[in-house]
């Protein structure tokens, strides 16, 4: 077998397609929704290399479009579970020692399919199942998801070059393994990259996975998996299972053999997933890794010497784009006196002229929420504000479920900093803006810090260097992705590692090494050339 210290190619981020009128990537997209629109799919679990179909099924529809059914999925039964459990220890033989090169090359293909031949379909699979604009399905399913797989193999490359020092005496190595077990990845519905990061960052690093993706992205999670399959991922090493979580999970937990998670989803659950593997803690082989990112409460604050403008366009693009459904959208603003009446009539221009539809519609800014659930909790919130007394609201308001779930992108305006809307997570096209007095901007940097359970990310406009400096100093345990003059979404993998803490997770940065790191356990190796024969030292004389 050859030998050899291998460079990778250099990561570099996919550009991003603009889908432009008669652009050929904007028909090509089109006909593949139209496509994927007119057929039924049918999705099964994938435990071992192999399509399980369990006979009992949900149906999937487009939540802009909730009467037409896109196919069913197949749900598992405990014993599936305990199947993939055990194919994926029977996997990790072959898989942990496979060559990193040849992992490598797994990923890379993925991402190479992806790129070319699956990108229409993976970006029209995720308009329909997640309703995302094409801009937001090509950033997500596309750019993004490429971007970790061609990323995750240069760090790879990296944490293996990171070795310690050695002696003329001595030769000291680290091996970089995989975990003793495997991994759990609980996926959300928001990004088809996550969903497909998730399982594969730790399956790159020699680990294999029981992935479990939301109810919500089955759909566009076949896809991911039909991708992996004809990279090659090897039978076992990534086993996709769908069904009720709670017994997916207790499942999961309840093997010894259980050595890390990987979640990306609600506070709430990933506590009580926390507070379960602590039950369990005996039970296990080795220590699980716990990597979670959860919720998200997402500020922008403007100083006074902030732009009017930019401050909206960073309220109209931060608060909205998909709906809200970002875990780093902005769902609270603090803007100055000041300047308030400019923003709030900058953004109720911009939020008269979106236009909310199906996304098949490219016109279309605004399309729906996820699902019924969704929809009904931000429809209640919208409706108690229209009763109470200390908010008001700007714009929007609307909310309609006859055929889609659609909610208004709706901007409160609260006197009350600590207003429900204030320090709940929504996660949709709600925001709420609280206006301080321009001489209470160090009161406001404690009210942002204070306010919220949440530090997941956070975004500060203004002209002033120096409250620039006093915010992000005041700040710095507020958001775990900080932006000066930006609106609070939009990480690029390799550029702004992602991820909070507090209550938004554990920060451990998705989209760099350091996520990677989580799901190997070094092993230092000494090598000592000349081997002593007698036990004294020279100090004995």
């Amino acid at each position: 077998m050859g030998k050899g210290f291998f460079e990778v190619p250099v990561a570099i981020n996919e550009p991003i397609m603009d889908y432009a009128p008669g652009s050929p990537e904007r028909e090509e997209v089109l006909k593949a929704y139209d496509d994927l629109y007119n057929s039924k799919v049918n999705v099964p679990l994938y435990i071992n290399g192999k399509d399980v179909e369990t006979g009992n099924t949900n149906t999937m529809s487009p939540p802009h479009e909730h009467a037409h059914i896109l196919g069913e999925y197949h749900l598992a039964e405990k014993s599936h579970v305990e199947e993939a459990i055990s194919t994926a220890l029977e996997g990790r033989k072959k898989w942990a020692k496979m060559p990193w090169e040849h992992r490598a090359a797994v990923f890379l293909k993925a991402a190479e399919l992806i790129q070319g031949p699956y990108r229409a379909k993976i970006n029209a699979a995720t308009m329909l199942a997640q309703s995302k604009t094409i801009f937001q399905a090509e950033i997500d399913s596309a750019c993004e998801l490429i971007d970790f797989l061609r990323f995750n193999v240069q760090y790879m490359s990296e944490i293996y070059m990171n070795q310690p020092e050695s002696s003329a005496a001595a030769w000291n190595r680290v091996e970089y393994r995989p975990l003793e077990g495997f991994i759990y990845a609980i996926t959300p519905f928001n990004f088809t990259a996550i969903a497909g990061n998730l399982p594969a960052s730790a399956a790159l690093m020699g680990n294999v996975v029981v992935w479990k993706p939301s109810d919500s992205q089955v759909y566009s999670a076949k896809v991911v998996m039909d991708v992996f399959r004809e990279a090659g991922v090897p039978d076992g090493v990534i086993n996709m299972v769908m069904g009720d979580p709670e017994m997916i999970t207790d499942t999961v937990l309840d093997s010894p053999d259980f050595a890390g998670i990987h979640f990306t989803g609600s506070t709430h659950v990933f506590k009580d997933i926390w507070a379960k593997i602590g039950k369990n803690i005996h039970r296990y082989k080795t220590y699980p890794r716990i990597v979670g990112e959860t919720g998200g409460k997402d500020f922008i604050l403007a100083h006074p010497s902030a732009k009017a403008k930019q401050v909206a366009t960073a309220i109209s693009r931060g608060a909205f784009e998909f709906q809200g459904q970002k875990c780093s959208a902005a769902s609270r603003c603090y803007i100055p006196q000041s300047i308030w009446e400019d923003v709030k009539n900058h953004v109720i221009e911009d939020v008269d002229s979106f236009k909310m539809g199906s996304p098949a519609d490219m016109s279309n800014f605004i399309t729906a929420v996820i699902h019924e659930g969704s929809f009904d909790k931000l429809a209640r919130y919208i409706d108690q504000a229209k009763e109470d007394d200390n908010v008001e609201i700007i714009v929007g308001g609307g909310h309609d479920k006859s055929k889609g779930y659609f909610i208004e992108p709706t901007v409160l305006l609260t006197t009350d900093p600590s207003y429900t809307t204030m320090h709940t997570e929504l996660f949709g096209p709600v925001v709420t803006v609280y206006v301080y007095e321009d001489d209470q901007w160090e009161e406001t940097l404690e009210l942002v810090d204070t306010t919220s359970e949440y530090a997941l990310t956070g975004a500060v406009l203004g002209q002033d260097r120096e409250a620039l400096a006093q915010a992000t100093d005041a700040l710095q345990n507020a958001a775990g992705n900080f932006y000066i003059n930006d609106k609070p979404t939009g990480a690029v993998v390799g550029q702004q590692p992602f991820g909070g803490a507090r209550a938004s997770g554990t920060n451990d940065k998705a989209g760099s090494s350091l996520n990677l790191l989580r799901w190997v356990s070094p092993r230092l190796i000494k090598e000592t050339f000349v081997t002593p024969t007698d036990y004294r030292y020279p100090f004995l004389g």
